[in-house]
């Protein structure tokens, strides 16, 4: 089939032990999904019904730099535990989400804190805070016949060899087969979607020549550089 013009390249990501690359259909992302988290950014931290934002394709990015975004002068990182589908469907159960897993990576959610603050107030979406260039700095996909499925285990994130945010996986709101079978209900999952599943507390600002190591208990460190 023709296009108008070249068709744009599948963003990918690299995969732990294989040349082969994991494709990337759509990014969800999980929103204030660890209590103290959800206190620090003024919310109530009860278990209210999980809500969802999205980031674009190819903001994924496994290059180890992130460049400083343009309009902002508050930039925050939120480290976060990447689960990438192999197969999805509609009206998922709990019992079976695991089952439509590939695999886990390190990842971290960049956010242009100021404009979201903005968009908060004037009820607008995030969109402009949360899906820009290289937003979401990933590691490599172990897959989760390497792995199993993390339940449990230390979340952290240190900036220029301080630590800002220390966590436990176990302490997410809303654990990764209940996030699946919800955002089924709503969206027909797929192979190549990507969800992030939300940060626990201490985000913070970072500049330019900060170095960003993000830490998830069975993986190796991602490295971020901010440029």
């Amino acid at each position: 089939m023709p296009f108008v013009f070249p068709e744009p390249a599948c963003p990918s990501l690299p995969v732990k032990g294989s040349a082969d690359r994991f494709p990337v259909r759509r990014v969800y992302c999980i929103g204030r999904n660890y209590a103290a988290h959800a206190v620090e950014m003024g919310h109530d931290p009860d278990r209210e019904p999980p809500f969802f934002f999205q980031k674009n394709p190819d903001n994924l990015d496994s290059s180890g730099t992130f460049p400083y975004p343009p309009e902002t002068s508050d930039v925050h990182h939120e480290v976060e535990l990447a689960v990438a589908l192999k197969s999805g469907g509609i009206n998922i159960s709990e019992e079976d989400a695991l089952s439509h897993i590939y695999g886990y990576a390190v990842s971290l959610d960049m956010t242009r804190r100021d404009l979201q603050a903005e968009a908060k107030k004037l009820g607008r979406p995030w969109d402009i805070a949360k899906a820009f260039e290289k937003s979401a700095p990933i590691g490599e996909i172990v897959p989760a016949s390497a792995i199993g499925h993390p339940q449990q285990g230390t979340i952290r994130l240190v900036v220029n060899g301080e630590e800002r945010q220390n966590g436990d996986l176990n302490q997410m709101i809303w654990k990764i087969p209940e996030m699946i079978a919800h955002l089924s209900r709503f969206i027909e999952l797929a192979a190549g979607d990507v969800i992030l599943t939300g940060t626990p507390a201490g985000v913070g600002a970072v500049i330019p020549g900060d170095l960003m190591e993000a830490e998830i208990e069975g993986f190796d460190p991602l490295k971020v550089k901010v440029r």
